[in-house]
């Protein structure tokens, strides 16, 4: 068959829906300044769906430092990979603060979250070695893991008894090939927010001699001592080999790092192929970076006002009876019944009629006959938008289980 001819039939679980929900449940715009409130097909909306954390996009002293970046340096300084021609000071200096931060020997920036998490992965290990990672890890670490030319076993969901048995099969083989293992975790799982095991993974290394990789996008800079992430807030931060943290949520620009032993940071700076190959960070994204690094370590106001308004929001909905699942750090997901059709009609009743914006997810990535609605709190909402969304949630959920929303197509939009 051709290929674009088995494309055309096979859309994917979710492309399948492309034409039904693009532009609307997919693929989205909103528009203006980033924050609680933004615009969305010409509407103000309550928005629940911002990796924002704490608050720091339109920070005034944010803005102010990423223009006079931008003026001074424009997008294309410095031009080339950093090996080759891409080096500055300023990379270095936000390389050596990263590191001081995460109180961990060195770090290494890296362009992209996504990228350079796989690409790290993959640098990390030979075909000799074993991967035992999570079966809820994102997507980009399955990427990294998928590019491992070795062995690799999945673990059950946080479960240490299945963690424990897929690590004797790889204490086994590497008994065989000479090589070793590298666990991989999440400090804090995005979808559903709750933190990886992570002192109990660590319980384990003594016996089993592995190397622990932590991607901790959704914690760093929200749990833990000063942001210090979900290892500090176990308290086995040290325990962590490499840790990976990205800009994308708390620090609310682009870019992430890997943090950890000297020669271990030097061997990714020279192995990882995503970096090695491409163009270095732009440096008012560089500069940006640092002053929102300053932010987050100098002034603790802003990860208190975060957590107020998650603790909030989840005492809150919890108080009236919706399922939060297992949550303990800042993502809110809100578990309901029902299928598509009813996700969807959900969703547009609480964009158009009562003017909320969250995120809706439905199988593949949670099980069939689920809605999840995910809720992810900031620094700037305010108490009386996490009263106003409770307030409304209750009613959207009577409308659910009352069978308004009952459809078998997703809800017309246009």
């Amino acid at each position: 068959m051709d290929i674009f001819d088995r494309i055309r039939q096979e859309r994917g679980p979710l492309g399948q829906h492309a034409r039904d929900s693009h532009g609307y449940f997919t693929f989205p715009k909103l528009e203006g300044e980033i924050s609680n409130r933004m615009t969305f097909r010409g509407k103000e909306l309550l928005v629940w769906s911002i990796n924002n954390y704490l608050g720091l996009a339109n920070h005034p002293e944010i803005r102010k430092v990423d223009a006079e970046a931008a003026a001074e340096w424009g997008m294309g300084y410095p031009m080339g990979a950093r090996m080759m021609s891409g080096q500055t000071s300023q990379h270095e200096a936000l390389e050596r603060e990263l590191a001081d931060f995460m109180q961990k020997e060195d770090a290494f920036l890296l362009n992209f979250g996504y990228q350079g998490c796989q690409s790290a992965i993959e640098a990390l290990v030979s075909r000799h070695d074993v991967i035992v990672y999570d079966s809820e890890s994102h997507a980009c670490m399955v990427d990294g893991v998928r590019l491992h030319q070795g062995k690799r076993f999945v673990f059950q969901h946080n479960d240490m008894e299945s963690f424990e048995k897929q690590l004797k099969r790889a204490k086994n083989l590497t008994q065989q090939t000479g090589g070793g293992i590298l666990v991989v975790t999440e400090g804090v799982f995005g979808m559903a927010g709750d933190q990886g095991k992570l002192a109990e993974i660590c319980k384990f290394k003594d016996e089993y001699k592995f190397r622990l990789f932590v991607d901790d996008a959704h914690g760093f800079g929200t749990v833990g001592e000063n942001g210090r992430g979900a290892g500090d807030h176990q308290g086995c931060h040290d325990q962590i080999d490499v840790y990976f943290g990205t800009f994308a949520k708390a620090m609310a620009t682009i870019g992430a790092f890997v943090a950890g032993d000297e020669d271990v940071i030097e061997f990714l700076r020279y192995n990882m192929r995503s970096q090695t190959f491409a163009k270095s960070l732009p440096m008012p994204l560089v500069v940006g970076a640092r002053k929102r690094l300053e932010m987050l370590r100098t002034q603790p106001k802003h990860k208190a006002n975060l957590w107020k308004i998650a603790t909030a929001l989840q005492d809150g909905l919890r108080a009236e009876g919706f399922d939060l699942g297992v949550t303990n750090s800042c993502v809110t997901p809100v578990f309901l019944h029902g299928g598509l059709g009813e996700a969807t009609n959900l969703t547009l009743d609480l964009r158009e009629n009562y003017g909320i914006f969250c995120s809706i997810v439905v199988y593949p990535v949670v099980p069939k006959d689920t809605i999840m609605l995910r809720l992810i709190p900031t620094a700037v909402h305010t108490l009386d938008d996490v009263q106003y969304t409770i307030e409304t949630f209750k009613k959207v959920k009577d409308k659910l289980f009352a069978g308004e929303y009952k459809s078998e197509k997703i809800a017309s939009w246009a």
